[in-house]
């Protein structure tokens, strides 16, 4: 497997002297997400991510575009096994069951994906709401004091964040307040699908009394992602985008956003 972090050679500039260093970088590597359906393997998107989890990013890629919708869909899930070329790891290939309709012309995302490019690669923002289930209902109610404990607890488990300073994070947290799942990525829309993909090959999808906590902005497609797996409540620790606020008021999500020195923005579903 390849590794998360890569370890590198730099010149340290610091109190008017330099030297040089060993320092620990995140890994960036493109990944290629393939459909298997009918005995045919389709391309469908090529994503920079961070190894690890890379089934997981790949079925929840997948839920979030709307291709797959429970779990028995998929088969199973491997790596490129033809030939020996040394990038095989970085191809992965889901396999639908023979009864699975797929379609990759309704694929909405059909092309290079860097790994913070948030909505780029959308055909349109009406094909995203298009794909999203109806609103929520029935989410938690949860006290203000609630949010405020989530970003230490969710940073207590950023271990590449903490070598590297350069990996996304997104949590899962009950109505209680307990961290549920963690996923790093150095893509923050990599990030939420490793997590949605760890709830689906597990069985844990719909999760409609759960909140997540992303680490960096709440973009429109993270918003659109956790609605797909019916996650009713978003934080997050920077701002929201115009987009993501639109899509959460218009879908009955409860978005925070600036949750961090003991404070916090209520921007939907108050």
């Amino acid at each position: 497997m390849h590794s998360s972090t890569t370890r590198v050679t730099v010149l340290k500039h610091a109190a008017g002297q330099q030297r040089r260093r060993s320092d620990v970088v995140a890994t960036e590597e493109p990944m290629e997400i393939r459909v298997e359906s009918g005995a045919r393997a389709y391309p469908v998107s090529v994503t920079m991510r961070t190894p690890g989890h890379d089934f997981e990013l790949a079925a929840g890629f997948l839920w979030s575009e709307g291709v797959i919708r429970t779990r028995k869909a998929i088969e199973r899930i491997s790596y490129c096994t033809k030939g020996r070329e040394p990038q095989h790891q970085n191809i992965v290939t889901v396999y639908l069951r023979r009864n699975v309709p797929f379609d990759p012309l309704r694929l909405s995302r059909h092309v290079y994906t860097t790994s913070s490019c948030g909505i780029c690669g959308k055909a349109s923002l009406e094909q995203v709401r298009a794909i999203c289930p109806p609103p929520l209902a029935g989410k938690p109610r949860l006290p203000e004091g609630y949010f405020l404990t989530l970003p230490e607890v969710m940073q207590r488990q950023q271990t590449g964040f903490a070598r590297t300073g350069g990996l996304h994070a997104a949590a899962l947290f009950d109505p209680v307040g307990n961290l549920v799942l963690s996923r790093e990525d150095v893509g923050r829309h990599n990030a939420m699908d490793k997590l949605v993909g760890s709830l689906l090959l597990t069985d844990r999808l719909p999760a409609p009394e759960s909140v997540v906590l992303v680490s960096g902005r709440a973009s429109f497609e993270l918003v659109q992602k956790a609605l797909m797996a019916g996650i009713p409540v978003m934080a997050a620790v920077s701002a929201p985008s115009s987009l993501a606020i639109d899509l959460a008021r218009e879908f009955g999500m409860t978005l925070v956003g600036f949750l961090r020195e003991g404070r916090f923005n209520i921007y939907a579903g108050e």
